[in-house]
């Protein structure tokens, strides 16, 4: 989309698919089959609005920003869209309330029940004001590009879609880094959205959980802002960042799953290690989005980022959709779904230490600058 309609019309497409969906997900009808009707169409028009949201940030950095400070702008552009789901983990405890403190669901009174169904009205109002209100202002003042290009390489001619794809799936290595970032990104996606239900037998509420999943991704977006930083004032520094965050992300997740196997390892299960473990994990592998997502860039020049970054987008998902398959089968006990995730997290460490960089369009910037 960005290739072909521009920067503007996709953005403008794509927040008002966001409030199409919304809107349907408010629509106030009394049958319950038509109202779930609407809002699986709402989250279906959401989620056809996606791929936009989670892969812009690197087209929206060559577009607008100079060499040295693409780095830092895909990370700011990536890693604020995450901040949404930082505050889905808060508004869903803080705002909804739990049917009650037992999992007794038939014992909840028909009040409770219809102020847990004000409250989740009150949160779909909400969102749709808020992606109202976005959609408003990319309508009043959104333009493709700036008036001239900051970089050789956001000037320069890319691929068409076929010599992409032709490009992409044979090049060995872009595969390599593409697994690398799919399989413990979409492990992990998958295994937070079901937090709360995993530190349930750990005896840890759902309020505990939304407050680590919060955490983690606010300290993602902060240590990847600063990594991102970083790889702007030392260039060619990306895999060795990647090393770093996966090395980390490997051992959280370990110390994480040995301390829920507790009656084995007969480690401390407490909740501040289960605060802490959780926290780091979601630190490293958030704060690692906007560096892979530089990395792809880079190793495929010219490829369109657009292409590139939706490519590693759809992989994840295709792995956190395979997880949450089999979690449907294997959903009484999740000491596997816990394994997943060391063993995701050291897969990909390795396959980044196979990986041989190369920075095309940083060269060409340089080169042609010179």
């Amino acid at each position: 989309c960005f290739f072909i309609l521009g920067l503007r019309v996709t953005v403008l497409l794509t927040s008002s698919l966001m409030v199409l969906g919304a809107g349907l997900r408010c629509v106030p009808v009394s049958d319950l089959e038509i109202r779930k009707k609407l809002i699986h169409g709402g989250q279906l028009l959401n989620g056809l609005a996606g791929p936009t949201v989670m892969n812009a940030a690197p087209f929206l950095s060559t577009t607008w920003f100079s060499p040295d400070e693409r780095a830092t702008a895909t990370a700011i552009a990536s890693l604020l869209n995450y901040l949404g789901a930082a505050g889905a983990f808060l508004v869903g405890p803080l705002v909804v309330p739990s049917p009650n403190g037992t999992s007794h669901l038939s014992l909840v009174s028909q009040s409770n029940t219809e102020h847990i169904k004000d409250r989740i009205e009150a949160v779909l109002y909400a969102e749709f004001g808020m992606v109202s209100l976005i959609f408003s202002a990319a309508l009043a003042y959104f333009p493709s590009r700036p008036p001239f290009p900051p970089s050789v390489a956001a000037a320069s001619q890319r691929l068409s879609y076929r010599r992409s794809f032709c490009r992409l799936l044979s090049n060995f290595r872009f595969l390599m880094i593409a697994l690398a970032y799919a399989i413990p990104l979409g492990v992990f996606s998958g295994w937070s959205g079901v937090l709360d239900l995993i530190l349930t037998p750990v005896h840890v509420s759902q309020v505990d959980a939304g407050w680590i999943g919060f955490w983690s991704i606010v300290g993602g977006c902060v240590v990847g802002i600063a990594m991102a930083r970083f790889a702007d004032f030392i260039r060619g520094m990306l895999k060795f960042i990647l090393l770093l965050l996966l090395s980390g992300a490997t051992l959280a997740s370990t110390w994480f799953t040995l301390t829920c196997l507790t009656s084995v390892t007969h480690l401390p299960l407490t909740t501040a290690t289960l605060y802490t473990s959780c926290i780091l994990l979601g630190i490293f592998l958030n704060s690692s989005v906007p560096i892979f997502f530089e990395l792809f860039v880079e190793t495929v020049y010219p490829v369109p980022e657009g292409i590139t970054c939706g490519v590693v987008t759809f992989l994840s998902n295709v792995f956190m959709g395979v997880l949450l398959f089999f979690l449907t089968f294997y959903h009484t006990e999740f000491s596997w779904f816990n394994w997943c995730l060391p063993g995701s997290c050291l897969l990909s460490l390795l396959l980044i230490l196979c990986f041989r960089e190369s920075y095309d369009r940083l060269y060409l910037d340089v080169v042609v600058s010179v």
